[in-house]
């Protein structure tokens, strides 16, 4: 019985066609992370130096 199970096992894993449903959506995590990218880098050129200047005003305010 044991070896059945090792061998179905084995079998699957060679398999081009396992099906594996922990593997999740993989392409859906891909696209969310390309466009989130796409986002900070869009809103990192257009608003990058008011934010900058945001933040230097924030810090000097609260350090003295």
């Amino acid at each position: 019985m044991a070896v059945e199970k090792v061998v179905g096992m084995l079998t699957c894993l060679l398999a081009t066609r396992c099906h594996r449903d922990e593997r999740g959506d993989v392409p859906g995590w891909v696209m969310i992370t390309v466009m989130t990218a796409g986002l900070v880098a869009v809103l990192t050129a257009v608003a990058g130096p008011q934010l900058r200047d945001l933040l230097q005003e924030a810090l000097s305010s609260v350090g003295g």
